[in-house]
This record gives C-alpha cells, sequence and structure tokens, in this order.
C-alpha cells in the first residue's frame, strides 16, 4: 500500500474555484466514508481550510487511486471533474509525505509561516479517527505532521515570517499602519463563532478595539465567544453577543467587521452594506473631486499646417493649430468664419481630391458646418487632445470588512462602494504574492527534508517488523515443540534441569536470530528495503495469515494510542 494525496489550494486554482469547490462538515464526512470503501483505498483523511481541499489516501493502485480519488473529489465538492481536473495536483509516497510535512510548517500557506494549520491538520486527523477512516499509515503521518510543525515553530524563526490569516488581513485594511494604533478605539463586529472568527476576535481584542460583537447563528456560541473576551485577564474589551438579524444594525455602528461563517450563499450583500454606510459618508466624499483645467499636457508632435501644396493660408499662425493636421475639427479650432470660409474651399478643392479622394469631401462638408456655426457663436471652442483622466481619490473608509469565509460571506460588489474597504481571500492571495520571505524559511525547508527521509525510514522499518516478530513466534514454537519432546524422552527430568536446558536452547535462538532481524530491519529502512521482508518470509517459509495477524495487532495498538492529544 502507498500514499496517495490528491488536492488543490491557493497556488493550484483561483479563488473563485476554491469559493465553489469547498467542502462542509457534512460533505467531509460522506467524502471520508466513500473513499475507504472505494477498492483502491483503505485509509482516507480530509485536509480541507479555506483556502485548500486535500484528499490523503492510502492505495494500492497508482493509477486507479488517482483516478477514484479525483472523481471522489468532484462529486462532493459540487465542481465537475472536466472543470476540477487542469487545477488537481497530486503527490505519491515520499512527495506526499513532503507535501503535507510542508502544509505543517506552514510553508504552503497563503501567508507564510502561519501556525493555524496545525489546529486544522489535527482536527482533520481527529475527524478520521473518529470515523474509523485513518489506519497505521495515516496516524502515523498526521501524528509525524503535527511535531515536524511543531519543531519548525520552535527551532527557527519562522514566526517572524508567519502570521495567522486574520493578522495578514487587518494589516491589508491597515495600509501600512501598524494594526494596533489602526484598531485602537474601534467598534468591532465578528460574524460568526467558529475557529477562524475566535481568532479574529482574539486578535481584535489583543490590538485594542473598545468593543466586539459577536454574531452567529447559535446564539450559545456568540454568548460563549462574548463570554471568553470579556473574561480574558490579557485585554479590557467589553464584548457581547447578537442575533444575526441584528447584523444590519450593528453594521451601522462597526468600524470593522470580520466575517467567517460556513453559510453557502453571502452574509453581506451590496446593498445591505451601502444601507449601513450612508449616513456616514458625505455627499462631498462620495462625489470625489474633479481634475483641473490645467493638468499637465503632453507634448504634441510637429505640425505639418502650413506646408500643405496650395493650401491659401498660413494655418502655422494660427492660435491653437499647433499639432494638428489641416484636415478636421481639431485643426480650425480658434478660427473665425471668414477665415473658416477659405479654409473649406481649400479642403474641396482639386489638390486634396487628388490626394485624398475618398475623404474630401466629408471633410469639406464638416468645415462649411463648422464655419455656419461660427457665423452663429462668433468663433469654434478650441479642441484639444483629451486630457489625461485624473484620479479621483476615494474618501477615507468608514467602514473596513475582513471576508475570511470560503466562499465568500460578502459580496464582491462592496470593493465598488464609496467609504467602504474589502480584503477577501481573493485580495489576500494576491497580497501576499508578494509578501517577502524570512531567512528562517530555508532552516524549515531542511527540517522537512530530514523528517521525510526519517518518516520514510521508520515505515520501511515498520512494514518488515510483523516478519520479524512472525519469525520470532516460529522460533519460539520450535523451541517449545523441542522441549516438548524432550520431556517425553527423559521423564525424569527434574525441574532445575528442565529450565536450565529451556533457557539455553532459546538463548541459541535469540543469538541465531539476533544479527540476521537487525540488519534485515536496518537494510529495509533504506530506500529500496521494501523487498527484504519477501525474502525473509520466503527463506524461512512464514505464513502469510500469521504475519497479517502481527500486523493488525499492532496497527490495533498503534491507532489506540494515537487517539490521545497530541
Amino acid at each position: 500500500m502507498s500514499l496517495l494525496v490528491v488536492g488543490l489550494s491557493h497556488r493550484s486554482a483561483p479563488v473563485s474555484l476554491l469559493e465553489r469547490a469547498t467542502l462542509n462538515a457534512d460533505a467531509q464526512i460522506k467524502l471520508l466514508q466513500d473513499t475507504v470503501a472505494a477498492e483502491p483505498a483503505a485509509e482516507a483523511a480530509v485536509l480541507a481550510t479555506c483556502n485548500r481541499i486535500e484528499l490523503y489516501a492510502d492505495v494500492d493502485k497508482f493509477h486507479a487511486g488517482v483516478a477514484e480519488l479525483s472523481t471522489l473529489l468532484a462529486q462532493h465538492s459540487g465542481v465537475g471533474l472536466d472543470e476540477l481536473t487542469p487545477y488537481l495536483y497530486v503527490h505519491y509516497e515520499d512527495r506526499a509525505v513532503h507535501h503535507l510535512f510542508s502544509v505543517a510548517c506552514g510553508l504552503d500557506s497563503m501567508v507564510v509561516g502561519e501556525g493555524q494549520i496545525l489546529g486544522q491538520i489535527k482536527d482533520s486527523l481527529a475527524k478520521a479517527q473518529e470515523l474509523h477512516s485513518a489506519g497505521r499509515l495515516l496516524n502515523d503521518l498526521f501524528q509525524q505532521a503535527l511535531r515536524v510543525g511543531k519543531r519548525a515553530h520552535s527551532e527557527t524563526g519562522i514566526d517572524r515570517a508567519g502570521q495567522s490569516l486574520v493578522t495578514f488581513g487587518l494589516q491589508q485594511l491597515s495600509s501600512g499602519t501598524a494594526v494596533e494604533a489602526w484598531a485602537r478605539g474601534k467598534r468591532a463586529l465578528v460574524i460568526g463563532a467558529g475557529s477562524m472568527s475566535s481568532l479574529a476576535a482574539a486578535t481584535l481584542a489583543r490590538a485594542g478595539v473598545a468593543e466586539i460583537v459577536v454574531a452567529n447563528r447559535t446564539s450559545d456560541r456568540a454568548e460563549r465567544l462574548a463570554q471568553i473576551i470579556t473574561e480574558s485577564p490579557e485585554t479590557d474589551v467589553s464584548a457581547r453577543a447578537v442575533p444575526m438579524d441584528s447584523v444590519p444594525f450593528e453594521l451601522t455602528r462597526a468600524d470593522v467587521a470580520v466575517s467567517c461563517t460556513g453559510a453557502t450563499g453571502l452574509v453581506l450583500t451590496a446593498d445591505a452594506v451601502a444601507a449601513a454606510v450612508a449616513d456616514r459618508v458625505s455627499e462631498d466624499a462620495t462625489a470625489g473631486s474633479a481634475a483641473p483645467l490645467d493638468a499637465v499636457r503632453e507634448e504634441l508632435p510637429p505640425t505639418s499646417v502650413g506646408v500643405e501644396d496650395g493650401c491659401p493660408l498660413d494655418l502655422s499662425a494660427v492660435q491653437g493649430a499647433s499639432g494638428f493636421s489641416v484636415m478636421g475639427e481639431a485643426a480650425v479650432a480658434g478660427m473665425d468664419a471668414a477665415t473658416l470660409e477659405q479654409h473649406a474651399a481649400w479642403v474641396g478643392g482639386s489638390a486634396v481630391d487628388r490626394r485624398e479622394a475618398a475623404r474630401s469631401t466629408p471633410e469639406a462638408e464638416l468645415i462649411t458646418e463648422l464655419a455656419t456655426m461660427a457665423a452663429t457663436v462668433g468663433r469654434i471652442p478650441e479642441r484639444r487632445r483629451p486630457e489625461p483622466v485624473a484620479h479621483i481619490p476615494r474618501p477615507a473608509p468608514v467602514l473596513s470588512l475582513l471576508d475570511l469565509a470560503m466562499p465568500r460571506d460578502v459580496d464582491a460588489a462592496v470593493h465598488r462602494l464609496a467609504g467602504v474597504r474589502l480584503v477577501d481571500i481573493e485580495s489576500l492571495a494576491e497580497a501576499s504574492a508578494d509578501a517577502p520571505m524570512a531567512a528562517d524559511v530555508d532552516a524549515v525547508r531542511r527540517i522537512v527534508s530530514d523528517e521525510v527521509a526519517a518518516f520514510g525510514a521508520a515505515q520501511r522499518a515498520a512494514h518488515i517488523t510483523p516478519t520479524v516478530v512472525a519469525l520470532r513466534a516460529m522460533a519460539a514454537e520450535v523451541v517449545a515443540g523441542e522441549i516438548a519432546r524432550l520431556d517425553g524422552r527423559l521423564p525424569g527430568l527434574d525441574d532445575k534441569h528442565r529450565a536450565e536446558i529451556t533457557q539455553t536452547v532459546r538463548r541459541v535462538v535469540d543469538k541465531l536470530l539476533h544479527a540476521p532481524t537487525v540488519r534485515v530491519k536496518q537494510l529495509a529502512a533504506e530506500p529500496g528495503g521494501a523487498g527484504y521482508a519477501d525474502a525473509l518470509r520466503t527463506l524461512f517459509d512464514l505464513d502469510q495469515e500469521t504475519v497479517a495477524s502481527v500486523s493488525r495487532a499492532e496497527e490495533d495498538s498503534e491507532i489506540s494510542k494515537n487517539r490521545g492529544p497530541a
């Protein structure tokens, strides 16, 4: 059997697809159950976060396993297989181990080095254990991933590079200002009471907000979170819980709102947000400011006016004509009616007909009409090239929104509302692409590589252990059989001598088996050492079912031990 992972994340798929492919708690349970029921898979675990969905399985066939796991992901995520396939990644055996260890250390996170992923890995393992879908391999793998992640955070400075997604989101909202300075005194609304929302509430409390309001569909969870915040000795923030139908009103009072719920639809529409800030955004702020008329203009190319063959006018001397051709409305800007009539006569003449017959008549007619207009209004208004569009400054936000949900809780149209700043998973993904990585990342990568090698060696050694145990059990049976035969031949043998003979025979057998079994474990731990177990079974004619029964007993014991806290 071999480890296989099939998944997609913010690194392989657009946020819009991840948003549609999210798995709720029920879908994760059904996915695990269907995976272990599938033919190629013996074990399964799901790691589903706001920016990744990964299905881990112990399979006996690579290609069949990839096909089955991809199909199951498509079925339970609600995204068609054809649409999902281009964004899926596949890791197998050591590469799969390397991937999970990198994830556990925060190297594959949207915010490099963030530690929240460890809790999510622990939850994934607990769910697989509860559903009995995790056997020895996945228990060992996820337990080791947790240890590797903790080692990376304790032995390196990866924490200096990383932070939680909440902290990173608040930094984006504060636009370069220290989060503590930006958040101090603000009123915060937290929508949802799950792990991410709880982290957001705690982060805002530590940042120094004046008040936190928690809204959740389940009132007791909201009240519990509000109580924890209020009673925390680390902060001095008042918090209260409200029902979800109070969100529109609370939004009118909030300076910052964080939303992370499990809702499948929008929690905050653009209309609801616009209504919440309507009384707080002034007309002057929403109108913006127009570009000044005397904005800097681009240098114009030299004119050809006045050098046209047969032109009756010295148009280069006409104010406003510089930089334009004699053809068209722009050339005659600022001329009076009499000058325009002379120009019109020339434009309609034979010189132009010979050069641009297709254009002469429309231009002549246009200039004639302009001459008529000039006779009425006095002169043609000057027309120049379009001025550069000036940047219209947006008003300072009166409401900052952080949407950490997947699928999104806040309508993306909120980005266009004046007086509102929205940071969501998509904008976080763009910002994190340019975030600098700490020097400690290299040290974490070395830890991951070392741990992958150690895990592989341990797994290969563990693979041969049942065979070694079965060999020693067979040797013990041989010793017991020979002692029984000795009793039959020497019925008068006293207990003291019998015990001494038995101990001597056992020592002989143990010494004969010690060197080969130790050496075979060492060889089996090396890459390519999987065949030593088969060789041992063949050489000593071991019963395959005996070896399998030993393996099952050890696996059950290991799983039972791993069900404790990580």
